[in-house]
């Protein structure tokens, strides 16, 4: 399996373990895993209602797969999803925080982009 299938099965992987931990815990909010394989762009957003009647809406997760390198846009996991790639097997090199200034990347253990 050639670096870029392997990282979409990945990103797969963990967005929809992370949709099926929170429908156990949301009764009116669903998780709603998001996954353009075409494209290579991937969310997890949650859309529902809390109680009062308060609209829950928002993503999660937000990556794509650029140029060999998985780019995390939005992260607002509490552990970071860059560490789960990572226990997966995909190097620091193929990370990239797109969520930070490019100015700020080259500070981190990620790549730059």
């Amino acid at each position: 399996m050639d670096k870029v299938a392997l990282y979409r099965q990945y990103i797969q992987q963990l967005i929809q373990a992370k949709a099926d931990r929170s429908m156990k815990s949301a009764k009116n909010v669903e998780a709603q895993p998001i996954f353009d394989t075409k494209r290579d762009r991937y969310q997890l957003v949650y859309v529902g209602w809390k109680q009062n009647d308060i609209r829950d809406y928002g993503c999660l997760l937000h990556l794509d797969i650029k140029n060999g390198k998985i780019w995390i846009q939005y992260d607002g996991t509490e552990d970071g999803i860059a560490y789960e790639l990572l226990k997966l097997g995909v190097p620091h090199e193929d990370i990239v925080l797109g969520f930070q200034p490019a100015r700020v990347r080259s500070d981190t253990e990620f790549a730059v982009g």
